[in-house]
């Protein structure tokens, strides 16, 4: 099958939610995909999301094929080593700056030097973490959405280093995949997380100042300004935890605006993280 505006072989690191999204992204588009996970059960789940994902895309007639020739096209390891063939690798492991590095270092060691990699970081700096490789020309950030299969939106991230031959081939992969690709240059939280963050912040604030309930000042931002969720809804699905980290980096390179409410703060302390566990600014239990 494969696509011609597609590398033919593609690795993710990582096959949680946003990285079995993105191998599925690649996969019902033709690609080679290999997923790599820390261990051999975390491999079998990212195996599952990723077919699983592949099996729904085929139910609701979002892409022709057949499962079992997609599932042919789809490995899961536990071993760096298997990178070594594939033309483009997507990191996609937790917004930790130590093990992003760490990460992106292990894989650049296994490819070929003219093999490209991305992080698909959602805020940190792609020139930092650039300044940590080998090879940064051959380096950018890839940035999916969260559910990657209903997401239109890519955002590509440049680096001061990154090559014009690689800007232009990731604006070809996005529109491969049948998504729209937001270019920009490297900053603290890009576009799109600086923007919701800092919505989603206030909208924190005015919860715990109790100027509406989460749920009023969600539908104020659907039915008023037309955001599909609300900056609340939408951190529950993210993950607060997450929100958090995002907002304290960019508190610490952005200044006071960005300093993350003691509602957020208590809330992740207490465990409640939004949908994955059930509770956040809304009851997802059931």
């Amino acid at each position: 099958m494969g696509n011609p505006n597609l590398p033919s072989t593609v690795g993710v690191l990582g096959g949680g939610r946003m990285g079995a999204g993105i191998a599925h992204a690649f996969l019902v588009k033709g690609a080679n995909v290999l997923v790599v996970e820390r261990d051999e059960e975390s491999a079998q789940a990212a195996r599952e999301r990723v077919e699983s994902a592949a099996a729904r895309s085929i139910e609701r007639g979002a892409t022709d094929g057949n499962l079992d020739e997609m599932v042919s096209r789809l490995s899961v390891t536990v071993d760096y080593d298997d990178f070594a063939d594939r033309r483009l690798v997507i990191e996609a492991v937790p917004e930790d700056w130590d093990l992003k590095v760490t990460s992106l270092r292990g894989i650049e060691e296994r490819l070929a030097r003219d093999a490209y990699l991305a992080s698909n970081t959602s805020s940190l700096s792609v020139n930092g973490l650039a300044r940590e490789l080998q090879r940064p020309n051959n380096f950018l950030g890839l940035h999916f959405f969260n559910p990657v299969p209903a997401s239109t939106l890519i955002e590509v991230v440049l680096g001061e280093r990154t090559s014009p031959d690689l800007a232009l081939a990731a604006k070809r992969w996005v529109e491969a995949l049948g998504k729209t690709a937001v270019v920009v240059n490297d900053a603290p939280g890009f576009a799109s997380s600086r923007l919701g963050v800092a919505i989603a912040l206030e909208a924190m604030r005015m919860v715990e100042e109790g100027v509406a309930s989460a749920e009023d000042i969600d539908a104020a931002m659907v039915l008023g300004y037309k955001h599909p969720t609300g900056p609340l809804k939408t951190t529950d699905i993210v993950g607060l935890d997450v929100r958090l980290g995002i907002a304290e980096y960019l508190h610490s390179t952005l200044g006071e605006r960005f300093a993350p409410p003691q509602i957020l703060k208590d809330k992740v302390a207490r465990g409640e993280l939004g949908r994955k566990t059930g509770k956040g600014f809304f009851d997802w239990a059931g």
